[in-house]
């Protein structure tokens, strides 16, 4: 038997499925309310755009990317993550010559070779924002607000961690500092934190080994070493989400590593999948246009992995809608096939291909969900009538088709 390679499930299950399209459009609905719109961008990219944009000594492209050369002897991969894609639209598409504001949103699959475990897959999906061409810190502000009203319309609880990067002001200073505190602890770190002292010093304060934690916890804070223009945008982060009731926690080891990563930095946490976890993170990227060729454009978004989520998401009560049609005997099958038809233009509608008795179709039509199940028989199709069956209220009645 050929089975499905490793880390790339099928969404088969019922309930499944349910709970993936009710998350795409609580999201999709959401994203609109705030004025983002849809872009669709390519599952394989080029290998150059994700070196540039997500940076070579990530592990996502030393380790976990699908790359390979295609037959047009063009390096390429599968997508990795959904902001580069996004960028390089907005970029190739001269987007950046205008000057609006466009705030785009996208879904789709995405790709890292990984090792499979509960929420994280070799082919997955993710939900995403992506705005260009606002500096307000307004912007960064509803971006984070947005992700809570997602969050919060599927029942899901979490906790945000925010942060501040600084920019090309006070980082540089800042990493300096931070090298020259690492290197009096060379030999006490482990071997990655060793290797992105040189490469991606930022990024050791997010080491997951505990012991270079607890040496960390007495490196400088970037958050003491802001500028006056991000200290100053920062305390306004707060205070917006302060006046919206949006509660967070000040993480200093909150980080990105990448160059084009600046100011605003977030995470929404849960504790209900296992060990604590993101489930959701952003934040501001004035650089990165400029990093792929475009004009200097501010930038923020975020993106959402969605299988993480997918046993947090509270569905609503699924009510009865729609109509099921079924015929008695052989002779109203195409009859029935045709009125249901025609209804289909403005309803949802199951049809019953085969001739069954009346207890069947009742079974049939409580399995597809109905409200409505419609039945002709022979004495229905003699008398130009339907009978028809209210699920939801429990009652039944006769209509003339015409009427119908």
């Amino acid at each position: 038997m050929i089975r499905s390679l490793r880390g790339m499930n099928d969404t088969l299950d019922i309930e499944d499925s349910q709970r993936f399209s009710y998350f795409i459009q609580t999201a999709t609905r959401i994203a609109k309310n705030y004025g983002f719109r849809f872009i669709e961008t390519p599952q394989l990219e080029e290998t150059a755009l994700f070196k540039r944009s997500v940076g070579e000594s990530s592990d996502i492209v030393g380790k976990e990317m699908y790359q390979f050369t295609d037959k047009g002897k063009n390096d390429v991969c599968l997508r990795p993550e959904g902001t580069a894609g996004v960028v390089r639209a907005f970029v190739q598409n001269k987007y950046d010559r205008q000057d609006t504001v466009q705030r785009l949103f996208y879904h789709g699959t995405m790709f890292r070779y990984e090792r499979p475990q509960k929420g994280r897959l070799r082919q997955f999906h993710q939900f995403g924002c992506e705005s260009f061409g606002e500096s307000n810190i307004l912007e960064d502000a509803s971006l984070i607000l947005m992700v809570r009203d997602i969050f919060s319309a599927l029942g899901i609880n979490f906790t945000l961690k925010l942060n501040s990067l600084g920019d090309q002001n006070c980082m540089p200073a800042y990493r300096d500092s931070l090298v020259s505190f690492l290197q009096k602890h060379q030999e006490e770190i482990c071997e990655d934190c060793q290797r992105r002292k040189s490469t991606n010093p930022i990024r050791v304060l997010d080491c997951k080994n505990s012991h270079c934690q607890d040496i960390y916890a007495n490196a400088p804070k970037l958050m003491q070493n802001l500028c006056e223009e991000c200290d100053t945008d920062f305390k306004a982060l707060s205070s917006i989400l302060d006046e919206h009731g949006m509660a967070y926690e000040i993480d200093t080891h909150l980080v990105r590593g990448l160059d084009y990563y600046s100011k605003t930095a977030f995470e929404f946490i849960s504790t209900e999948i296992g060990a604590q976890s993101a489930i959701a993170g952003g934040g501001r990227y004035d650089r990165l246009v400029e990093f792929l060729d475009g004009r200097a454009t501010p930038a923020i978004g975020f993106a959402i992995g969605i299988e993480r989520l997918m046993e947090l998401i509270q569905m609503p009560e699924i009510s009865r809608e729609g109509y099921y049609f079924g015929a008695m005997d052989e002779n109203s099958i195409h009859t029935i096939y045709a009125i249901g038809m025609k209804k289909r233009v403005s309803d949802k509608v199951t049809i019953g291909y085969k001739a069954r008795n009346l207890k069947a179709h009742l079974k049939a039509s409580d399995k597809a969900n109905a409200q409505y199940c419609v039945i002709l028989g022979e004495n229905e199709l003699n008398n130009g009538t339907l009978w028809v069956k209210d699920l939801l209220n429990k009652t039944e009645f006769e209509i003339p088709q015409k009427e119908f």
